[in-house]
Formats: C-alpha cells, structure tokens, sequence
C-alpha cells in the first residue's frame, strides 16, 4: 500500500508537467464570443513587458477577427494606483481598438478571482467561449479554470516565449511553480 502511494505521489507531478508542457505547445486560435487577457504586473500605467506582449497577442487576435470582445482582467495591488485592467484597456486602445469592445474585470487578484469574475460578467455580455491569452505554461490552468466554471468553451492562445527572452531556467522555474498552482487547483479547488 506504501509503494502504490509512493508511486501516486511521484506521479501525478509528473503527469501534470506533461499536461502543461504539452499544452504549452498548442496554440489554439480559433473564434470565440471574447478574448479574455489575464493580467500581469504594470508600473505606474505601464504594462510590464509580460503583460505588454499578453496585450499585443489579445489585439493580434482581435485585428483577425477572432471575437468581437476583449476583456483585460487584474486588479489593484497594494500601493498601485491603477488597475491592470485599467492599464490593458488605455494600452489597447492607444494600439487602435476601439474602446467599446474592451470590457473590464478589475477585482481580481488572482487568476481564478479574475476568471470567475469574468465567468460573473459573461452572461450579461453574451460570452459562451473565450480565446484565453497568457503565457505558455500558464494555459493549462487558465482553460481548466474557464472549462470548471461553466463556459462551453475554453481556448488558450499564448504569447510567443521568444518575445517574452525567457531562459530556460526562467521557464523552468514557471513549470514547477505552474504544477504547483495546477495541483493546488485540482486538489484543494484553489
């Protein structure tokens, strides 16, 4: 019985970092009712390069026709004085998208408050599938996220690790912290 736990828990990291790599090499554009952009850290009004490359990819997305929508997620943290949703649409819409289509969540602090706050909005604004945009290894988690709240379809389209200059290090570090959050998610729901 020892040797069968030892092995479960041996295994389903392993199985995980398989699950994240993989999706990390699938980028699934498609259409959708919404593109929906995760946030990430911005300085003072200004989208860090991570979240400056995630935006970029969003309006890549928008300028094929994918979705009609965007919506640009992430709250205040402590100190800031502007939203990384308030900072996604100023830089959306300073790139040429037209500010009607941006909608806003701007309470989450957390990729699944910001996705459940979006899961909230969806129905108002007539969202039934989105087109995630976020970093490679983050996908997993974000369509498995999406797919548990109830949209009827999830999609992840990242922006390129080549425009983000990460060294594998780097990216190694974002997997193991990502099979973490993934098995936080699946085993304990946060």
């Amino acid at each position: 019985m020892l040797l069968i736990a030892l092995a479960v828990v041996i295994a389903y990291p392993v199985v995980l970092a398989f699950r994240i790599w993989h999706q990390s090499r699938v980028d699934e554009v498609r259409r959708a009712d919404a593109i929906v952009v995760l946030g990430a850290a911005q300085y003072d009004g200004d989208p860090s390069p991570v979240f400056k490359a995630r935006l970029d990819q969003a309006e890549y997305l928008y300028s094929e026709d994918l979705a009609p929508r965007i919506v640009v997620t992430g709250g205040r943290r402590e100190g800031d004085r502007f939203s990384e949703s308030e900072v996604g649409r100023a830089y959306l819409t300073q790139r040429g998208v037209p500010p009607e289509v941006i909608l806003g969540e701007d309470e989450g602090t957390t990729t699944i408050e910001s996705l459940t706050n979006v899961h909230d909005m969806a129905a108002d604004a007539g969202i039934d599938t989105v087109l995630l945009v976020s970093d490679p290894l983050h996908s997993e988690r974000i369509k498995a996220i999406a797919t548990d709240l109830g949209f009827d379809e999830a999609y992840a389209s990242w922006t390129s690790y080549t425009r983000l200059n990460r060294s594998r290090g780097t990216k190694l570090n974002e997997l193991f912290h990502e099979v973490g959050a993934l098995a936080a998610y699946e085993v304990l729901g946060r």
